[in-house]
């Protein structure tokens, strides 16, 4: 990640790095946006000093923004990144108060997360064929590990051999800033993956640690899994978003749609509150309706 532009923000970057211990992705989003408002200022007001910066500055800066097309999601993050950087601010003496406190976020439009039916994801694994070498088993096992537990990218490229626990059929995954947590894996899943693990390609002196590798025992990219996962997935849905997230959004659904406690998928998700769970409730008030509709003699 290059030095911010503007001097000031890099003591709250630094915060976030190594006291938060933010990911390098979710750091250069906050210096993004922050180079972007102290950008503004420089051109509109002659870069005031952080205690000189009011409501009006970062409410001029937004309607430009609200001007531009920025949709309100996008908006709402550059807003949370600047009430961290105030936050951060106040607790260390710069400022008495936070320009942020009548900064008021746009609403959203709710969208509900886009998933694959229950049925396409049995025909994914019962009827597509996956090729018959090193490359089908890591990418079938991949697909089945993001379904069968609802990790996210970073969470599976990252897994080490040593996180699976067959006796105890869980793996320990480290989740976001550093937090573990520990999943169910279903005893067939458990098996596929000792077996794999068991015939591992070996390429260097030293053997890597992590669970899935490519045929010449390199760990797998970001880019690789997001292009057979929509490859995939292509074969057996329609929906617009094909990506190992909508799977996540999947291994949710269909557990809330199925009777699961709320609180359980939070806490399989590893998710910080229940507010970023709930959304999957929606989902399951649309298959209620849905059932009832069919169901019901006066629907």
């Amino acid at each position: 990640m290059s030095q911010p532009r503007c001097p000031v923000i890099q003591p709250f970057l630094d915060h976030l790095r190594f006291e938060k211990r933010y990911s390098q992705h979710t750091l250069i989003s906050y210096q993004t946006d922050l180079e972007q408002f102290f950008s503004y200022l420089a051109s509109q007001f002659d870069s005031p000093e952080v205690p000189a910066i009011t409501a009006m500055f970062i409410r001029s800066w937004l309607a430009e923004m609200k001007e531009e097309g920025l949709e309100s999601r996008s908006l709402n993050r550059k807003i949370s990144s600047l009430k961290s950087f105030f936050k951060f601010q106040l607790k260390n003496g710069v400022i008495q108060q936070s320009p942020m406190t009548t900064i008021v976020s746009p609403k959203l439009n709710k969208r509900l997360p886009a998933f694959v039916e229950e049925k396409d994801m049995k025909t994914l694994f019962d009827y597509v064929e996956f090729s018959d070498d090193w490359k089908g088993r890591t990418e079938k096992l991949v697909l089945e590990l993001f379904y069968g537990t609802g990790m996210r990218l970073s969470e599976l490229i990252g897994l080490k051999e040593s996180q699976l626990d067959d006796s105890l059929k869980q793996v320990k995954v480290l989740g976001k800033g550093n937090k573990e947590r520990i999943i169910p894996v279903s005893p067939v899943l458990v098996q596929s993956l000792r077996a794999y693990i068991k015939e591992k390609p070996v390429q260097q002196e030293e053997r890597d640690p992590r669970l899935f590798l490519t045929e010449k025992g390199k760990p797998l990219q970001p880019r690789q899994v997001y292009s057979f996962v929509k490859q995939h997935l292509a074969a057996v849905t329609t929906i617009q978003k094909k990506s190992p997230h909508i799977l996540r959004h999947s291994f949710a659904t269909h557990l809330m749609n199925n009777g699961a406690d709320l609180n359980a998928v939070k806490e399989l998700l590893g998710h910080s509150s229940l507010a970023a769970t709930q959304v999957y409730t929606h989902n399951t008030i649309e298959k209620l309706k849905e059932v009832f509709k069919k169901a019901h003699p006066k629907a």
